[in-house]
């Protein structure tokens, strides 16, 4: 019996399917979804996600958000998320750059300007880092 998966961005339904488990990057450490797990509400740090069915694996960069999980549903509402083959490497490579260059030309002081320069820095690397390990890597079973 699988177990209904739903993985939504702040603009869009990235993931939407029926699968036999899911594997989150819980703040707590990583978490695996088997159907009819017990309730659990749980905070995302940036990382990966990865769902499963019986014929194929996928995988998701997230930077943040909350998974709400019910014995039949596992619903993961991210702060930003994609597939992994969908990833433009050159795009996250000029991304990154910026964010350094953005940086280096910043004064290093908790300003919201400067936050958010480092989760743009973060984001990219793990888009990156995901990217070089996880695409076209898909596993069929």
């Amino acid at each position: 019996m699988p177990i209904r998966c739903e993985v939504v961005s702040q603009d869009r339904i990235v993931f939407q399917g029926d699968v036999d488990i899911v594997n989150l990057p819980g703040l707590d450490g990583d978490m695996g979804i088997l159907p009819n797990h017990s309730p659990v509400l749980t905070l995302l740090r940036y990382g990966v996600i990865s769902i499963k069915t019986k014929t194929d694996e996928q995988f998701f960069t997230v930077a943040g958000g909350v998974a709400e999980v019910q014995p039949d549903q596992v619903t993961i509402l991210a702060d930003a998320a994609e597939n992994v083959d969908e990833i433009d490497i050159q795009r996250a490579e000029s991304a990154r750059k910026r964010a350094e260059e953005a940086l280096a030309k910043t004064p290093q002081t908790a300003t919201d300007e400067y936050l958010a320069i480092q989760a743009a820095m973060r984001r990219s690397n793990l888009r990156l880092d995901a990217a070089r390990r996880f695409k076209s890597q898909k596993r069929t079973h």
